[in-house]
């Protein structure tokens, strides 16, 4: 196994040891949970066990290994700078394995299983229609694909790509913006003023956005009756002609030509990046689906706006 530089030479030969040949991969997991989860009873959660198996499985490793790896703080599991080494050395077997994993397979193209997250409706308008294509293209390479509003934690290796509306402050990632995405403000094309008592808006954790803070603007607040973060259902609502709704550019395909309805450009624009792990900027399989998806992007947006 590679020498690291960490201090702390008893440590680190104990850890070697329990990497070596009787490797729990399990003890991986139960560290790695406590420190994302910060308690034992969350952790419990995420690894489908109870919070006693939880700290006496950890209290086995922390045995094993000779030293503390966590500090109870305010009611929550600090990791100690032993924890750290051990998180250190977790990050560079998963680079490891990810390489390993690329030698196992004889596709003559691109090998590994990438996790990417994204809101659904990039998801579902954006990526799906070419999913097919690409995976049958390139049988060596997988996708995890998440969708979620909330944006996972990079920094603890929970996706390798990310889709996100917004650029982040501050973070250990390769960085690649991907569109100026458009808005599009929907309503009956009945030339009356009157919305029927019917606004389709966010909830209450996204009325900040540049599109809602936009259809505030327009004195609509109070007939806000339906909040949802759900794209397909603003979608239904307006294709019903049952009220009006902000919809982005990409989820606007059809409603722009369809006479029924009132389109109006909105000033809002949201700016869309595409987060990637820095350690797996140069892998073929990662720079494939990022190439992917930058023209999925392109061919999307043009031709919604045809």
């Amino acid at each position: 196994m590679q020498e690291y530089p960490y201090p702390h030479l008893h440590f680190c030969r104990a850890l070697k040891t329990m990497l070596g040949p009787d490797m729990n991969w399990d003890d991986l997991k139960v560290i790695m949970a406590v420190r994302n989860n910060g308690t034992y009873a969350k952790a419990g959660v995420e690894l489908r066990m109870d919070e006693t198996t939880v700290a006496r499985r950890l209290g086995r490793i922390q045995k094993s290994l000779g030293v503390p790896l966590f500090d109870a703080i305010d009611g929550t599991r600090k990791p100690t700078p032993h924890c750290e080494t051990v998180l250190a050395h977790i990050e560079e077997m998963a680079k490891t394995a990810n390489k390993i994993s690329r030698i196992s397979h004889q596709s003559g193209g691109p090998v590994g299983n990438i996790r990417l997250t994204s809101t659904a409706s990039i998801a579902e308008q954006v990526l799906a229609p070419g999913l097919g294509r690409l995976l049958r293209a390139n049988p060596g390479l997988s996708l995890e694909l998440q969708t979620s509003d909330q944006n996972l934690n990079f920094s603890r290796w929970e996706a390798d790509l990310a889709v996100r509306l917004g650029k982040p402050a501050k973070g250990a990632f390769s960085i690649r913006k991907l569109a100026d995405l458009k808005f599009y403000l929907f309503q009956p094309n009945t030339g009356s003023k009157d919305v029927g008592g019917l606004v389709c808006a966010y909830p209450e954790d996204l009325s900040e956005t540049p599109e809602m803070l936009e259809l505030e603007a327009r004195g609509w607040s109070a007939e806000q009756r339906l909040k949802t973060s759900n794209m397909r259902l603003i979608r239904s609502v307006i294709e019903d002609q049952g009220g009006i709704g902000v919809l982005p550019l990409h989820v606007s395909a059809g409603l722009l030509q369809d006479k029924r309805l009132k389109a109006t450009a909105l000033k809002a624009r949201r700016e869309v990046f595409l987060l990637i792990q820095p350690h797996l900027k140069e892998d073929p399989a990662t720079r494939l689906v990022v190439d992917w998806i930058v023209k999925r992007f392109s061919d999307t947006l043009q031709t919604v706006e045809a």
